[in-house]
């Protein structure tokens, strides 16, 4: 039994929290940072949420969800998205870190081909 422990223990001598692996990842300084970074992408998301169907009724009139209302939207929901995300970013204080997430997310995006 006691060889079963120490194979445990040198695996994963410490069990590591969800949100202690997100705050190592992104390199933020507290718990409490990463708590509000999930907060912001949680508002971004409501936000994206609740303005779909007013901006397809604007993309498409009366008409509703067409395919080419869905369409538009998809294609203007990226810049959106990001725009709205650092403004949530900006009024909790996070800032910084969505701007650096932001430019990450569109060098990876880019076409370019980057040196190693």
């Amino acid at each position: 039994m006691e060889i079963f422990y120490k194979i445990g223990t040198w695996i994963n001598p410490y069990k590591v929290s969800w949100i202690d692996r997100l705050r190592q990842r992104w390199n933020l300084g507290s718990t409490v940072q990463v708590i509000v970074v999930l907060i912001v992408f949680a508002c971004t998301g409501f936000t994206v949420l609740f303005i779909k169907k007013p901006l397809l009724n604007f993309l498409a009139g009366d008409a509703g969800d067409t395919v080419l209302a869905s369409v538009l939207y998809y294609i203007l929901i990226l810049p959106l998205y990001n725009i709205i995300l650092l403004a949530y970013g900006f009024l909790f204080g996070q800032f910084s870190f969505f701007w650096a997430f932001e430019k990450k997310m569109f060098r990876r995006l880019s076409f370019r081909k980057t040196k190693k």
